[in-house]
């Protein structure tokens, strides 16, 4: 796609006044890279939001905003194409979503906002908080997904939303039948960037910008961003404003890390059960790397009296929400998944995540641990190792600057949590 997301300069002064479409505020005009650097909101009040905005982000339960929050929030509002990375449970979600709800004109009965995510459990969380975050504005928002009929979708979107939620496949389908207006669209923001720019989604991605305004804003937002991906953002960002964590701050902390060595595949199974033998916890994830893993330990899981769910890609939709839903609920203890929910998902009693199997990829591992000790909790990651999972253990320790110990005695179990 040509790239006609651009800057307009003045030759008043020489600075960026204003853009193609007047989305930067007449005050933000001259801030660049090194003020957003330098400028940190340590209050939500430093950040002058909308009465009703701030009202929402306390009865939420926020206090003070996070690290990421307290640098990328400010380059939303003021109109900027940002790239935000932060670690899992820092509040990134929250950081866009607070960005995009101070943009919206409650008064323009219109779509201006488009956010997108990967999957459907991703896009109901990010619902969910800007519901909460949005309870006493009074705008409308929309969730654009697989799972809710496309009648019922078309009679939301004809209630013209001022936000939309949602996967690409769904969006693009209703933007191409014309249900989906685009016109008055201010801001879109991509969230978990990096897999939502990776070959699986590219194609759906750079059809959706084809129908959207040249210089609308654009956000990207994710833990992780390899080299390449910076390569990609160039085709529809206009100069963003960086605000990254460099990978050896991506910090862990929080979260105690250790290692079992199980020796052979087949031990895992004893292993767990020792585990939960062995130790209190009120909710924990297992991490699979097969969908065929998932189901073969939860079925044993269960034919051996644990309060066991698995949720996987191969699942329906009704029943995946329903089986979140009741893990939410606290209904089960143990939730075993593929890494269908390694992302954005965030249920607060989870202290405890296994990694039955060690991820494949070192960016999997921070997604996945990222479950526990969220937003300033207290969390312990376990990694069940074989001889064959040495190497990856390793090269996960040296990319996160991390040091993964071995697990104590099984007798002191509890103490590890506390």
């Amino acid at each position: 796609m040509s790239n006609e997301h651009t800057n307009e300069q003045t030759s008043a002064g020489g600075g960026v006044e204003t853009n193609v479409n007047g989305n930067i505020r007449p005050e933000a005009a001259g801030r660049n890279q090194n003020y957003y650097n330098d400028t940190i909101s340590k209050t939500f009040e430093d950040l002058d939001l909308k009465d009703e905005l701030l009202h929402g982000i306390y009865s939420t339960g926020f206090e003070l905003p996070s690290s990421i929050q307290q640098r990328a929030i400010l380059p939303v509002i003021d109109g900027h194409d940002v790239i935000g990375q932060a670690q899992s449970g820092t509040g990134k979600t929250a950081t866009f979503t607070i960005g995009v709800l101070q943009r919206i004109e409650n008064d323009l009965d219109k779509t201006q906002a488009i956010i997108l995510t990967h999957t459907r459990e991703l896009a109901l969380q990010v619902n969910s908080v800007a519901s909460n975050l949005s309870q006493y504005m009074g705008i409308k928002i929309n969730l654009s997904i697989g799972g809710i009929s496309v009648k019922e979708n078309i009679e939301q979107l004809n209630d013209n939303p001022h936000i939309v939620i949602g996967t690409p496949g769904r969006v693009l389908d209703m933007i191409n039948k014309k249900i989906l207006s685009t016109k008055y669209l201010k801001i879109m923001v991509v969230d978990e960037a990096d897999e939502m720019l990776s070959k699986i989604f590219m194609s759906q991605i750079y059809d959706i910008f084809r129908f959207l305004p040249g210089n609308i804003q654009v956000g990207l937002f994710s833990a992780t961003m390899p080299a390449e991906f910076f390569d990609l953002t160039t085709k529809f960002m206009r100069d963003p404003i960086k605000i990254l964590v460099k990978t050896d701050q991506l910090t862990l902390e929080g979260i105690k890390q250790y290692y079992i060595n199980v020796e052979r595949n087949e031990y895992k199974f004893d292993t767990i059960c020792d585990l939960y033998g062995k130790f209190s916890v009120s909710q924990s994830i297992i991490y699979c790397n097969s969908k065929k893993i998932v189901d073969d330990l939860d079925h044993k899981l269960n034919e051996n009296g644990f309060a066991v769910c698995k949720i996987h890609g191969k699942m329906l939709q009704e029943e995946r929400n329903d089986i979140m839903a009741s893990f939410r609920r606290g209904e089960t203890r143990i939730l075993v998944s593929t890494d269908l929910l390694s992302r954005g998902i965030d249920v607060q009693q989870v202290s405890v995540v296994i990694n039955y199997d060690i991820p494949q990829n070192v960016e999997s591992y921070l997604h996945r641990i990222g479950r526990s000790g969220r937003f300033g909790r207290k969390g312990v990651a376990i990694n069940f190792m074989t001889y064959y999972d040495i190497k990856n253990l390793h090269e996960i320790e040296k990319y996160y600057s991390t040091q993964i110990e071995e697990m104590p005695n099984l007798e002191n179990l509890n103490d590890c949590l506390n």
